[in-house]
């Protein structure tokens, strides 16, 4: 992409494309008659290495944050200074990784992040539904439970829409295989504002599973918030 169509691109809003999107061979598309057939048109339609990618309104997060600011000369700081957002954002891009019609990545990133495409192409689609993108997320979770492809379950967790608690509360359940219920532990326990911890102190009380227990008081633990701390006051009594 030339330097003229990413200063372009700055003016669109956040739905359009990534602010700042490089080295792309960029189309884009409408959702709006829904996102799974959409997705699953690109998916068919792309034998090469592609990237599928929107926005969605996500929880305010730096688990979403890109910033590489260099510190005393360390390079795995980052290459150089940039710019520090200090509020995180307040939507995340999500994008999947397409090789040979199927998807063998997922990622969320932060809109304030500069993303290289690598010359290949990308397909950006618009008019996305928050809880049809859950959906189409979960899907993946679901259908393949020992894949890397349950990425997806961090990609959920930062979607800012009822339907994203109620699919981790699904991989929480008992009947979730125990893959999967780890990877939903994690994604509560780097929830912000600890909006998570409800659930992880439940699941404390609940679970048979000695692992997911010991997980959970973990990732408890590591909120520092002040409900977890008053847990564990009162089961140390």
């Amino acid at each position: 992409m030339t330097r003229a169509l990413c200063l372009a691109a700055l003016a669109l809003p956040l739905a359009a494309q990534p602010k700042l999107l490089t080295n792309a061979k960029l189309d884009t598309r409408s959702a709006a008659s829904g996102l799974e057939p959409a997705f699953h048109a690109l998916l068919a339609a792309e034998p090469q290495p592609a990237w599928i990618g929107y926005t969605v309104p996500s929880v305010r997060s730096y688990g979403l944050g890109c910033e590489y600011v260099s510190h005393d000369g360390d390079a795995s700081f980052g290459p150089g200074a940039g710019v520090v957002h200090l509020e995180p954002p307040d939507h995340a891009i999500i994008l999947f990784r397409v090789v040979a019609n199927a998807v063998e990545r997922i990622r969320a990133l932060s809109p304030d992040c500069e993303i290289d495409a690598g010359n290949v192409p990308v397909h950006w689609l618009n008019d996305v539904e928050p809880a049809q993108s859950v959906a189409l997320l979960a899907a993946f979770v679901e259908q393949k439970p020992a894949n890397p492809l349950n990425s997806a379950i961090h990609a959920i967790a930062m979607h800012d829409d009822p339907a994203a608690d109620r699919a981790l509360d699904r991989f929480l359940a008992p009947a979730s295989p125990l893959p999967i219920r780890r990877r939903a532990v994690s994604a509560l326990g780097s929830l912000p504002g600890g909006q998570g911890v409800p659930r992880l102190i439940d699941l404390v009380k609940t679970t048979q599973s000695p692992e997911l227990r010991k997980q959970a008081m973990s990732a408890l633990e590591s909120t520092h918030d002040p409900r977890a701390l008053a847990f564990f006051e009162q089961i140390l009594k």
